[in-house]
């Protein structure tokens, strides 16, 4: 009895080694979602309420308006940067953006905009329209075969 090998299926894969498309692609998709990672989110609700105690007495604020923008901005940036993955530039924005909110004096600005921010990611991943789990494998696309 002779038992006959089955060729296995060829499947047509297209490659890309342009560097440009993989920037073009990590921009696409940092663009998906909130612009803010929800954990910068809470940092800046947690140090502008942190402060609120510290903003009555208006002496200390230059001691306090500071210290409320660095204990926002660094680990904002971090987790910008190393959670989220931003690119560089765009991290030092979007902390020094939340920086700018918890150093208002008065916390409504700073947990008002981070509140708003939790909002918009949970209602994006309520809604499934957020980035998706990057530490996932991408599962390949079948569809297409070649026809033999």
């Amino acid at each position: 009895m002779t038992t006959r090998k089955q060729e296995p299926e060829v499947i047509d894969v297209e490659v890309d080694n342009d560097p440009e498309g993989a920037r073009r692609a990590g921009r696409a998709r940092s663009g998906d979602g909130p612009p803010v990672h929800p954990l910068a989110a809470v940092v800046l609700v947690a140090v502008d309420n942190l402060w609120n105690f510290a903003d009555w007495a208006v002496v200390s604020w230059v001691v306090t308006i500071p210290l409320a923008f660095v204990t926002v901005f660094l680990p904002a940036f971090m987790v910008q940067r190393f959670v989220k993955r931003d690119g560089g530039p765009r991290a030092v924005r979007m902390a020094g953006l939340l920086g700018v909110l918890a150093a208002v004096p008065y916390s409504l600005f700073g947990t008002s905009a981070g509140l708003a921010l939790l909002a918009w990611s949970g209602l994006n991943r309520l809604f499934g329209t957020g980035v998706p789990n990057r530490r996932s494998a991408p599962q390949p696309d079948r569809t297409r075969r070649r026809e033999p």
